[in-house]
């Protein structure tokens, strides 16, 4: 029994900091999520047009801080839907369509220069939008000011997705 008890102090012991890397972030202040706004600014390496924080992590979910200073390319996620809400600036969103010269980025996105035949929704903060999974997007900021996003991409449910009764 003492040994089964040190070999288990000792997993614990050893799996404690790996675990503690691992540990979802579930909660964020508003002045957290303020403060990552400065960091995104600060953090934007030269003209890039998309600068990006970690908020909350679950797995397999996770929210994000989109500092966006310019048009960015146009993108496709295949198998995760994702949710939008505006936290500063306004800009424009387009889904649907088609992509414009698309290219495969990896092996669950596509990308493109821009979107053909998209809507457009212009957007300010308080805004809220979700993009399905596979449906083409692009975030256009206005006014002369970057927009800032919270975004969530949501895995695509499977099949029988909810469970039958």
């Amino acid at each position: 029994m003492r040994v089964q008890l040190l070999a288990l102090s000792f997993l614990v012991a050893v799996a404690s900091p790996a675990l503690a890397a691992q540990a979802d972030q579930t909660f964020m202040s508003k002045a957290q999520v303020m403060a990552l706004v400065d960091k995104a600014k600060a953090d934007r390496k030269g003209d890039a047009a998309n600068t990006i924080e970690p908020i909350l992590t679950m797995a397999p979910y996770r929210t994000q801080l989109e500092y966006r200073t310019a048009t960015a390319p146009a993108a496709v996620h295949e198998k995760d839907a994702e949710l939008m809400i505006v936290l500063q600036g306004q800009g424009n969103i387009v889904t649907g369509g088609k992509l414009v010269n698309e290219k495969r980025n990896n092996a669950n996105n596509l990308g493109g220069d821009s979107i053909m035949g998209g809507n457009l929704q212009a957007v300010v903060v308080g805004d809220s939008l979700l993009v399905p999974a596979g449906s083409p997007h692009q975030v256009i900021p206005t006014g002369g000011q970057p927009i800032v996003l919270m975004t969530m991409h949501v895995p695509h449910p499977p099949q029988n997705w909810p469970p039958a009764n």
